[in-house]
């Protein structure tokens, strides 16, 4: 992949870090999302799990010209590292009055991982607006651990967000954000081109760390959604904390003291 200069700033990574997910507006030009309406009526070339993106997308190739647009580069760059693999991609068509929704539900088996995490780029060729669905996404849940859809008995969150954007615009979301395809009640087919992409390097300050001590960060960290409850939505700030901690190579990082305090253990130090 290629890479620039115009990395993510530790607010951005942060925000991301707290919400899940990153919006690029409009980043993918007018010819290009022409062109998708093409490509993605017919079929995607296969790629194996794991395949390096220089293998998985021959240069010239749509997909390739994709995630080596600016804005989509520097940030995957400063999320996942250089060189990432593809784990899959798929373009998810939505017919006209199809009638029917995907359930609320994270991607794949339950995912653990406290020091990693994969990224899925979304891409919308086309203007989304209300009546053709667009992606149902729930800020701030992808730190509550779920597998695949036992989330899909719930119908409505308080402050879920239902994407309508302008065409071109693309998502970056971590691997485990509550999410699903709302169905279309418009006349127009409705396209979104997905891939999961792999990190290869440790995921520690890939972005531009020169605003690592600003206190916009912690602000970033702490914040919280309606959606939350009283006391068990806590522990997704102390779940941040301890991601953040991991991105960025300070073991020690706090909001508040939370992750301090709960780690005092004054029996193994004196056993040190």
């Amino acid at each position: 992949m290629s890479t620039t200069p115009q990395l993510l700033s530790s607010v951005q990574v942060a925000r991301f870090v707290a919400h899940g997910f990153l919006r690029l507006d409009g980043v993918v030009p007018a010819e290009m999302n022409e062109e998708a309406l093409r490509v993605f009526t017919g079929d995607l070339p296969v790629v194996p799990y794991g395949t390096p993106v220089p293998k998985a997308f021959p240069e010239g190739s749509f997909a390739r010209r994709l995630v080596e647009l600016p804005a989509v580069a520097r940030a995957l760059e400063s999320l996942v590292g250089p060189d990432p693999t593809v784990d899959h991609h798929f373009v998810h068509t939505r017919e006209p009055h199809e009638g029917s929704a995907q359930p609320l539900h994270a991607d794949a088996l339950i995912d653990v991982r406290p020091d990693a995490f994969d990224v899925q780029l979304m891409y919308y060729p086309q203007d989304v607006t209300a009546d053709m669905g667009g992606t149902l996404v729930v800020p701030g849940s992808h730190l509550r651990r779920t597998n695949e859809s036992d989330t899909g008995r719930y119908q409505n969150l308080l402050g879920q967000t239902r994407l309508t954007c302008r065409a071109g615009t693309v998502m970056l979301l971590h691997h485990g954000i509550w999410h699903g395809g709302r169905r279309n009640d418009s006349d127009t087919v409705r396209h979104m081109y997905k891939i999961r992409f792999n990190p290869t390097v440790p995921q520690v300050r890939l972005w531009d760390v020169s605003d690592l001590n600003s206190p916009d960060v912690a602000a970033e960290l702490g914040h919280t959604f309606p959606w939350y409850e009283p006391a068990t939505g806590r522990l997704e700030i102390h779940h941040r904390i301890h991601l953040w901690r991991a991105l960025s190579g300070d073991s020690d990082f706090d909001i508040d003291h939370w992750a301090t305090r709960i780690a005092n253990r004054p029996a193994l130090r004196s056993q040190a």
